[in-house]
């Protein structure tokens, strides 16, 4: 089962599914992580459960509940990967981050956690500079993120901390849109940009070929010191 507890929307019409891990004693902080376009998986729990083993209230809501909840689909099986592509192409962003606006309230006012942010690959990683300008959460990362070349329009209102982990050999995100994003943040007081040579999209994956050891443990040593500052 991929969830485990669900979060009233913020205006009451329905329940979001999320798989929440607990710390052992008081969270130091509390940390969403966003899944990319293949569910709340086996590897985004892991990754929760890693946030939760570091002293973090860790939550990963179902992004897609409204269209499927409860997918677990393989990036390494064709059909899955056109199934995920197709549920990302129906997914309502802005809905979505209205969806983890009620997470971030859930924390905050449900469980007592007031430091929050948020860690997003793929897909969620575009969730986390969108997160980043459109909500009060108070630290968010960005692995590998889509499509935030055409959102640079909204940097002005980014006002916490946003760290993102761009992979240079990305084949889902150029030449042309990582030089966009480095030209429109690199001088954004807020914003920090890591590349990585070489590197491709999926390469923080827990499981699965996408994965490069070298690569992800450097980003998210990175990304733990990030919020160890900026959350607890």
């Amino acid at each position: 089962m991929s969830t485990n507890t669900e979060i009233p929307t913020l205006d009451g019409d329905g329940m979001i599914p999320a798989y929440v891990a607990r710390p052992e004693g008081t969270p130091r902080g509390a940390i969403i992580v966003q899944q990319e376009i293949f569910g709340v998986d086996a590897g985004i729990r892991k990754k929760a459960d890693e946030w939760a083993a570091k002293g973090y209230l860790a939550v990963a809501p179902d992004s897609f509940w409204r269209e499927q909840p409860g997918i677990e689909l393989s990036p390494y099986v064709e059909e899955e990967l056109q199934a995920a592509f197709g549920h990302m192409s129906k997914f309502d962003f802005d809905l979505g981050i209205r969806d983890l606006e009620a997470t971030i309230h859930w924390i905050r006012r449900e469980q007592g956690v007031q430091k929050v942010g948020l860690v997003g690959f793929c897909m969620g990683g575009r969730v986390a500079y969108m997160v980043a300008a459109r909500t009060d959460i108070d630290a968010s990362v960005g692995y590998y993120g889509v499509m935030i070349d055409q959102m640079l329009h909204e940097k002005h209102a980014i006002a916490r901390p946003l760290m993102l982990h761009i992979p240079t050999a990305d084949h889902f995100v150029d030449a042309a849109a990582q030089k966009a994003i480095h030209d429109g943040l690199d001088d954004h007081p807020r914003v920090t940009l890591y590349d990585y040579e070489g590197l491709d999209h999926g390469f923080a994956a827990e499981i699965g070929a996408r994965r490069d050891e070298a690569g992800a443990a450097l980003a998210d040593e990175r990304t733990a010191a990030f919020f160890a500052e900026h959350i607890g």
